[in-house]
């Protein structure tokens, strides 16, 4: 098995544990990154993305049997979807990838999918998305409505897929290279992504939306719910390679968002910018909210402030292994995973946040499941 390193960082005035379960968080069957992993009752639900169309459900109350295979996606399998659970039911939107095993390149999928855990099964809603929702965050409000913000532009990223894999880079590697630098070269606001909040609303299948952000949309924004109908989302990419390091409080109690800007997650030690964190692991522990891991690159942020809004050419991608916690309102530095993950799932449970899954240095999706705990001073991870 491939374990998540048990050995975590220790942070200024804050006191350190590693820990150990006498029944073992049972592994994912299969390494999953960029899928869907959600909690209904005491079930834990995970799948898609790199699992292909497979779906797995964990009972918590019953973890020594491991996870059981489900019901197969009934469509394309979707990499990147925006996922959401509303009552009994998972919401699954839009996503990536190949429409049939013939075609030539992955496109952004419009469809919307259901399962339903009581009885086990998939089907396809009657709707399409009004937008592309490739890498999008969706929210569940207590009336069982389904916000989601951000996304990728639809026509933009399948015409550049569509161009670049058309396209052979060693007959042709200036007309190759010109695709990459043309879409990769544009200002963030140039990519026109998602700027509504939508809002899906599953007993009538319609969509509405309560506003535009006021900052620039992103994709791979880890969420954590807050009281009442506020949710905080935590940095994400605000053009491919480029990552903010925002993080936004978003309240949606009203008929319109009411948003604003939070304290960020502190720059690491040693470095001079936070580059900001995509697809990073987020959820509550004890000890309050908590954000770890996700992927980045070092300098892109400052290329991007002299105008070079490739801003990620030439720099490698970094998975980083930091876990911080809110604290007053703040966040600090707690711990580490031991190494780099990104692009894996989260969910509260008893105890505190399960990580499952995720990608690391290699880019290999990783089948690793591990409870993080935090009760405000110590922090350990569970295998």
């Amino acid at each position: 098995m491939n374990k998540f390193m048990t050995t975590v960082g220790l942070a200024v005035g804050v006191g350190l544990a590693t820990g150990c379960n006498a029944a073992e968080w049972p592994d994912l069957p299969v390494g999953l990154k960029n899928g869907i992993t959600t909690k209904v009752g005491d079930v834990v639900y995970a799948g898609l993305g790199s699992a292909g169309t497979a779906f797995y459900a964990l009972d918590l109350g019953n973890k020594g049997a491991g996870w059981q295979e489900l019901a197969g996606f009934p469509g394309p399998a979707p990499s990147g979807a925006a996922f959401a659970s509303s009552g009994d039911k998972i919401y699954v939107f839009s996503g990536s990838g190949k429409a049939n095993e013939e075609a030539a390149s992955p496109i952004i999928f419009e469809a919307v999918h259901t399962f339903d855990t009581a009885e086990g099964t998939w089907q396809k809603v009657e709707t399409t998305t009004p937008a592309g929702l490739l890498g999008a965050t969706a929210l569940t409000l207590s009336d069982g409505r389904i916000a989601i913000t951000g996304g990728y532009n639809k026509q933009l990223f399948d015409t550049y897929l569509a161009d670049i894999l058309g396209t052979d880079k060693e007959a042709e590697p200036e007309k190759w290279q010109k695709i990459v630098d043309d879409y990769m070269g544009m200002a963030p606001e140039a990519y026109r992504w998602n700027t509504k909040v939508l809002v899906f609303d599953p007993q009538t299948v319609t969509w509405g939306d309560m506003g535009e952000t006021p900052y620039l949309p992103n994709t791979g924004a880890a969420a954590i719910p807050l009281e009442g109908e506020r949710f905080l989302l935590v940095n994400g990419e605000i053009k491919p390679g480029l990552r903010t390091p925002q993080v936004k409080e978003i309240d949606l109690s009203g008929k319109t968002a009411v948003w604003r800007e939070v304290a960020q997650v502190p720059t690491p030690l040693g470095e001079d910018l936070q580059e900001g964190l995509a697809g990073a692991y987020a959820g509550y522990t004890e000890g309050g909210p908590v954000v770890a891991g996700g992927a980045n690159f070092k300098g892109a942020r400052a290329n991007a402030y002299a105008g070079q809004w490739f801003a990620h050419n030439g720099l490698a991608k970094r998975w980083v292994p930091q876990i911080f916690g809110r604290i007053h309102n703040g966040w600090v530095e707690i711990g580490s995973l031991g190494e780099g993950f990104a692009y894996g799932g989260a969910v509260d449970v008893d105890g505190g946040l399960l990580l499952v899954g995720g990608e690391d240095s290699s880019r290999t999706a990783r089948p690793d499941v591990r409870l993080l705990k935090w009760d405000g001073s110590r922090v350990s991870i569970e295998p």
